[in-house]
């Protein structure tokens, strides 16, 4: 069985942390704006009725929610350990073939260019 291992994709890795504080920052000040809309509506609605408690029970839950999800971090997936070690598989050369040498070796030779000696 041949293992063929590829580097990750760039989508696969997890969020930079400054990324994902700002994100849970904006969340944070978009629950506090509805928040603050639905103080508004609580007292500027009328005539009052079953929709004012609504407002009301909203302004009053949603600082609680806003902190739980600014506080949330999002789940990451960590990716698993990769071993360190590698094996490389490489086609046998028409010189391994010709020298009958063993293609599970790789032999580097350098030879001097024309200006070195």
């Amino acid at each position: 069985m041949k293992h063929v291992r590829h580097a990750p994709a760039v989508t696969s890795l997890p969020q930079a942390p400054q990324d994902e504080a700002t994100a849970r920052v904006r969340r944070y000040w978009i629950t506090m704006g509805i928040r603050m809309a639905c103080f508004a509506l609580t007292v500027l609605v009328t005539p009052y009725g079953w929709y004012t408690w609504v407002f009301a029970i909203a302004a009053a839950v949603l600082p609680y929610i806003a902190v739980v999800f600014a506080n949330a971090v999002s789940p990451t997936a960590t990716p698993g350990a990769e071993s360190p070690t590698q094996q490389l598989t490489a086609p046998p050369s028409q010189e391994t073939l010709d020298t009958g040498a063993d293609p599970n070796v790789i032999t580097i030779q350098e030879k001097p260019t024309d200006g070195e000696q």
